[in-house]
């Protein structure tokens, strides 16, 4: 039994006007990242302008390869009913293809900027997860991304990464090497989202019993303990050649 329950797809309609609660928290969702990552734009020595222009290269980058994967995973529905490429307010959209797109274009745009990627990148992971947990609440009120047994698989989610925003946060007001946040990022976001698999009833399991996401999210993890370990290993090496 899944728990698939359709919730608050159109928020708003007048007439032929329609709010997707789908879209609009995506939309909140960017507007809270740019807001608040804009107000660390000091630490940086940059302007508000610049934080808005790598968070639309983000976006735009990150929408069409998290639906390019998603379309990857579903072809036979999209071959079968090809009208629904576009039609992003039904949902479909796979968070790990938006953070690969994402992170590929804006470390593209850093370097053209000449601006230093991992510290740029320490700063808006925090905020990144944040946006995550506002887009749960999106699929939430979609009805997409739904539990087993009637679980609201999406509210845990966001409060899981409400909480890793938390953590980051107060690591962010600590001294670390660059780096570091994205590791913890890294590490802390995929044990989420395997942990999350568990309650989500709209994944096929088929390696071994884990779902294609839990897999991804292994990967994902064993990539932000290397980090982490490049990142110790410098700090060790610094510290002797000092």
């Amino acid at each position: 039994m899944s728990g698939k329950i359709t919730m608050y797809p159109v928020i708003f309609q007048f007439g032929f006007i329609q709010i997707y609660s789908y879209g609009l928290m995506l939309v909140f969702a960017f507007w809270i990242f740019v807001f608040l990552l804009t107000r660390q734009a000091p630490a940086l020595n940059l302007t508000n302008d610049f934080f808005w222009n790598l968070s639309l290269v983000i976006l735009l980058a990150g929408i069409v390869s998290a639906r390019l994967a998603y379309i990857a995973l579903n072809l036979r529905f999209f071959l079968d009913n090809p009208q629904e490429v576009f039609m992003l307010w039904h949902g479909g959209l796979i968070w790990y293809g938006a953070f690969l797109g994402g992170l590929l274009s804006g470390s593209i745009y850093l370097k053209r900027r000449k601006m230093p990627l991992l510290k740029t990148l320490d700063l808006i992971m925090p905020y990144l997860a944040l946006s995550q947990a506002i887009g749960r609440i999106g699929c939430f009120l979609n009805g997409c991304c739904y539990g087993r047994f009637f679980i609201p698989a999406q509210l845990f989610s966001s409060f899981g990464l409400l909480i890793i925003f938390v953590i980051l946060r107060l690591l962010q007001g600590r001294t670390y090497r660059q780096g570091f946040i994205l590791a913890c990022y890294l590490i802390a976001v995929s044990l989420e989202r395997f942990i999350e698999e568990f309650l989500r009833g709209d994944s096929p399991r088929n390696f071994g019993g884990l779902t294609i996401f839990q897999v991804i999210s292994i990967a994902v993890f064993l990539s932000g303990i290397l980090l982490w370990s490049i990142i110790l290993k410098s700090a060790k090496k610094a510290r002797e050649s000092a």
